[in-house]
């Protein structure tokens, strides 16, 4: 009887041979610089998926830093008042102890991928500090590629990413386990608990380790709620509200709540859009910072504090919280959609979902930025693809009907025989006599 690998583990056989490594490295050079994901055996299917979510969120193997997102004061406010802070100590206990003899870090995320608690080792900490692997800095696979904690994240189970597999080449040269952590009571995702190292922190008995801590952390956190599990589930209160916010290709935004739908005003459809960006990634926004991605000119504060305090009245408090700005309840927005279908790789379901642009009459920078973001990520990733029917679908957004550089990869892709390739092809003459190839 053949046992099964599991498919989670980098190195189930001990140390990677000097063949295989040359293998993934080829691989991924395919990858970064032909954009053709590998069919063959060379790399795990948990790391070819990942590779395409990085090539699909427009992550640059060989760009910038992960950006730093807590800094200071707001860390240590932001890290006091996280869930994990209370378990800390059990992670000290199982891993960080002995992390300086193993020659390993560890590091504990939020739900977006933001390190809160890098510790262990100096030596590594110090080299892994120039590649921003320190604490305020987001690691999620958007923004800093295939990684384990960020992968973790992505696809919330335990995994281990070993030296080449990474996507992003200033990372290679490290090895990781990560394992999520989630919520006793709600079964949210908490954050996510990291070993990084070399080759040795990609084996086996590491990821068990990091699942045992997490086990650990998860009872530990059951006894700190052991009343309000023990009440059962209206002692957490009443659940939050779950409402869906539709922004593409509308004017106003249309908020659908447990009694009925709402049409938004312009100014409240930016606000609770930006809000719910914010939600995304786990932040709130005080007043200022609103105004700033409100207003395109000075940032006034006092009437976005208006603004949002006779949108609070109309959402209704339970979903609306202020000091800091943040929605409590699950606000699930059809741009937030069409993210997460891009990052599974359903870009069919995707390109069917995207109704048109954010907000399109919108002229606030926030939402700019994010309308740009989300066409930004659509187009990378079907061109990508390289798929005739997809290509053909991104290439008849009206956004796109002038975009030279998706004619000219449709015309790449079609057939000589296919009826289209005729009209295709004018069109991107009469796109190059106009101007450069984007």
């Amino acid at each position: 009887m053949t046992t099964a690998v599991n498919p989670w583990l980098a190195l189930p056989d001990g140390p990677p041979s000097a063949a295989r490594t040359r293998r993934l490295r080829a691989a991924h050079e395919r990858l970064v610089t032909a954009s053709a994901l590998p069919a063959d055996d060379a790399v795990r299917p948990v790391v070819r998926d990942s590779w395409r979510r990085s090539l699909g969120s427009g992550v640059d193997p060989d760009g910038g830093l992960p950006p730093v997102e807590l800094l200071d004061a707001e860390l240590r406010a932001y890290r006091a008042a996280h869930p994990l802070a209370p378990v800390l100590p059990v992670i000290r206990r199982l891993l960080v102890q002995d992390a300086e003899a193993d020659r390993m870090i560890v590091a504990v995320s939020d739900a977006a991928g933001r390190m809160l608690w890098v510790e262990g080792d100096r030596g590594l900490r110090a080299r892994a500090g120039a590649m921003n692997f320190v604490e305020g800095a987001r690691w999620s696979e958007e923004v800093a590629g295939t990684n384990a904690p960020g992968t973790a994240l992505a696809v919330d189970a335990a995994v281990q990413i070993y030296g080449s597999e990474h996507f992003r080449r200033s990372v290679q040269p490290w090895s990781c386990s990560a394992a999520p952590v989630h919520d006793p009571v709600t079964g949210a995702l908490l954050g996510a608990i990291d070993v990084t190292g070399g080759d040795h922190v990609a084996s086996p008995h590491v990821l068990t380790l990091v699942r045992a801590t997490v086990a650990a952390v998860e009872s530990e956190l059951r006894w700190l709620h052991r009343e309000r599990l023990a009440a059962g589930p209206a002692a957490a209160g009443p659940a939050p509200a779950e409402a869906r916010l539709e922004v593409l290709g509308r004017e106003r935004a249309r908020l659908t709540l447990p009694g009925g739908p709402l049409e938004l005003s312009v100014r409240h459809s930016e606000l609770l859009f930006l809000l719910a960006e914010a939600a995304a990634a786990g932040q709130g926004r005080d007043a200022a910072q609103l105004a700033a991605e409100v207003h395109a000119g000075a940032a006034a504060t006092v009437t976005v504090r208006a603004e949002l305090s006779r949108l609070r009245r109309l959402v209704g408090g339970d979903l609306l919280e202020s000091r800091p700005y943040r929605l409590v309840g699950r606000v699930r927005t059809d741009a937030e959609q069409v993210r997460r279908l891009v990052a599974r790789g359903e870009l069919a379901a995707a390109l069917e979902h995207y109704a048109g642009p954010v907000l399109p009459g919108s002229q606030a920078p926030g939402v700019r930025q994010a309308r740009d973001r989300l066409l930004g990520l659509v187009r990378r990733a079907v061109l990508a693809a390289r798929r005739p029917d997809l290509l053909l679908r991104l290439a008849q957004l009206p956004e796109l009907r002038e975009d030279a550089g998706v004619w000219q990869a449709l015309c790449e892709v079609l057939p000589a025989g296919s009826p289209r390739r005729a009209a295709v092809t004018a069109h991107l003459h009469r796109l190059r006599l106009a101007g450069p190839v984007r």
